[in-house]
């Protein structure tokens, strides 16, 4: 596409919080559907989402388990492990956990299967891409990327929320205070999500950004799974 504009995004209770950068002035926006945001934000070169793309048949994601590493045992917590795609395909919590223990040998949080519906609604947005670059991302890996290590604080305070904007800020991406009607719909955490994955957008748009697993694993969907900084 050629216009240097990405788009970073991340789910919110309501549906999809996408920040714009690049050519132009930053923008944020908001829609319940993962292609109307994509459609709304107009053409980009690359868009980075902080949802798990590439779901695994049996056992954990390398992915999940190197961005562990990368956020330090503070922020282990905030990764959590990719469901196998046959539970996130069941249509209730207790058969889905069920199915997962019997692929992976570990239970399902009720949050992870929580993301049931925005997981499944990516995976196929995704398969209809042909000419859009998509990469999954986890913001607090980009902000330890960022920082050079994981923040010092949790950005549920407001020390953290500070320190995130600083840095976000050092790199470019300055979040005003006034953020339109869609600022008005998101949560803090999802906006500087979003920025944290527009960051990493931008990196992989000039070729800087890297991923891990580096190759990205390929399971049975065809899909390649890796989380990129």
């Amino acid at each position: 596409m050629g216009n240097g504009r990405v788009l970073g995004v991340d789910a919110c209770k309501a549906g999809w919080v996408g920040i714009a950068v690049g050519a132009g002035p930053l923008r944020l926006h908001f829609a319940p559907q993962i292609d109307d945001l994509v459609g709304e934000a107009g053409p980009v070169e690359v868009v980075a989402i902080d949802i798990p793309i590439g779901l695994p048949d049996t056992g954990s994601r390398r992915a999940d388990e190197l961005a562990r590493a990368m956020v330090g045992p503070r922020r282990a917590s905030s990764v959590f492990t990719t469901p196998v795609r046959a539970a996130i395909e069941c249509d209730d919590y207790a058969t889905a956990a069920a199915e997962n223990r019997r692929r992976t040998g570990k239970g399902l949080s009720r949050q992870a299967y929580g993301l049931r519906t925005k997981l499944l609604q990516v995976d196929r947005w995704i398969r209809g891409q042909t000419g859009l670059r998509v990469v999954e991302v986890h913001p607090e890996v980009s902000f330890a990327a960022m920082a050079g290590g994981p923040p010092s604080a949790s950005k549920a305070t407001w020390t953290g929320v500070g320190e995130r904007r600083d840095l976000l800020a050092a790199a470019g991406i300055t979040l005003a205070d006034q953020l339109g009607s869609a600022g008005a719909k998101a949560g803090v955490d999802d906006v500087l999500d979003a920025a944290a994955a527009a960051w990493t957008a931008q990196r992989v748009a000039n070729g800087t950004a890297r991923c891990v697993p580096d190759p990205p694993e390929v399971f049975s969907d065809g899909i390649s799974a890796a989380i990129w900084t």
